[in-house]
């Protein structure tokens, strides 16, 4: 794969396959543009890669928009290539092809962005990197078993709410889905008490069961729908029935579509480019610039780690060792309370006292220092930051230990 040489590049060119491989980079002519106009804007060629991948997701964040989300899925290409090739190999037989891969992982960015926060530690390429394999991964593996099926194992499969979700995203009426619905119930009903459901591949229902599940269905109509609508026979609810299988395989699946397609008979042009254009944040790009020159966030973190250091060796001796024993060394509460001679509950409390002063000092400092307010969420923010610091620490500190011995 040829590595893209610079900014603009990076932020605005999309990979095109060739025979499953990778073929070159296709230009997008409205994100070269806008990139162009940021680096011109700000006079600083020099800023990173990371930089503005910061900044076009903190600006997704504030107003989610297409052009935020062209620049970054532009950015992932790279990632997402190597996740797909990565992940692809880990299956012994696969219908799809790299690229099938690629485009089923790549249009999950806007959930991608939604799910990692840009003011979070781990960044935005090193959390797709394992987002995309697992996407991936999962979608073959659902898409293996749902292929496996045959319509009526797949009816079985399915809950009453994602039936319901697949019959809606078709644009059904309610009274049409409100029959379909109580159908698969009288379905399973009738099917359970003749069939084992252990079976992956299961058939279609016999003459028998088809009659008890239509006078399931002629019986329940009366009191779960309104109006009940007329008797149905097994034929009817056979066409139903597959009805919505086939509803369901769509919306569980489905067909990925590429906006580089040709748009109608319009000749170059393409469906991104029916895209809306959308304005982007100067005065965010200017906060972030300067934060980037003064880094802020890098000095921050380094103060916030003197300052655990500080309190952690303030700790007294008593708390130091049960954060060793617990953190360091691994043992449980259990085991920790029988080596000292303590009952498990004194060695929990002493344990949470220790958290605790680590995390009031955290709390106050975001308070004083970056001036953000102590609310809930705050503190369990900070709390779960705090747990991943403290087990880190404690394993770098055995890691170092060991190498000394």
């Amino acid at each position: 794969m040829r590595p893209r040489q610079n900014i603009s590049e990076i932020f605005s060119t999309f990979l095109q396959f060739d025979d499953d491989c990778f073929g070159y980079w296709v230009c997008d002519a409205k994100l070269r543009q806008s990139m162009e106009k940021c680096l011109l804007e700000t006079s600083k060629t020099q800023l990173s890669a990371n930089f503005w991948e910061i900044y076009w997701h903190q600006h997704w964040h504030n107003q989610p928009n297409l052009l935020a989300a062209g620049h970054l899925t532009a950015y992932l290409q790279e990632t997402c290539f190597w996740a797909a090739k990565r992940t692809i190999l880990q299956f012994a037989s696969v219908q799809y092809s790299l690229a099938d891969c690629f485009q089923i992982a790549i249009i999950e960015v806007p959930k991608i962005l939604q799910a990692c926060k840009p003011d979070q530690k781990a960044s935005l390429k090193g959390y797709s990197d394992v987002a995309f394999g697992n996407i991936i991964r999962d979608t073959l593996r659902k898409k293996q078993e749902i292929d496996f099926c045959s319509d009526w194992a797949l009816l079985l499969k399915l809950s009453r709410k994602r039936l319901q979700e697949s019959l809606q995203n078709s644009g059904l009426t309610d009274k049409t889905i409100a029959r379909y619905l109580l159908a698969w119930k009288c379905f399973t009903d009738g099917y359970i008490l003749s069939k084992s459901t252990k079976v992956r591949k299961l058939y279609q229902p016999d003459e028998d069961t088809w009659k008890v599940i239509a006078q399931l269905y002629n019986r329940d109509r009366f009191t779960k729908l309104d109006p009940p609508g007329p008797e149905c026979n097994p034929q009817t609810l056979e066409r139903w029935l597959l009805l919505c299988a086939k509803y369901a395989r769509s919306d569980l699946y489905p067909v990925v579509y590429s906006l580089n397609i040709p748009y109608k008979d319009q000749g170059d042009r393409e469906l991104q480019d029916e895209l809306p254009d959308t304005s982007y944040n100067e005065s965010l790009l200017t906060n972030l610039i300067a934060a980037e020159e003064a880094e802020t966030r890098k000095n921050q973190q380094q103060e916030i780690y003197n300052l655990l250091m500080t309190t952690l060796v303030k700790l007294p001796p008593q708390l130091q060792h049960l954060l060793q024993l617990y953190y360091q060394q691994g043992l449980t509460q259990k085991q920790i309370a029988q080596q000292q001679h303590l009952q498990q509950y004194q060695v929990s409390r002493q344990l949470a006292k220790a958290r605790e002063c680590l995390l009031l000092t955290i709390t106050k400092w975001s308070q004083e220092t970056v001036h953000i307010s102590p609310s809930s969420n705050v503190v369990k923010d900070i709390s779960a930051v705090l747990e991943d610091w403290l087990q880190n620490y404690f394993s770098d500190m055995q890691s170092y230990f060991s190498k000394e011995q």
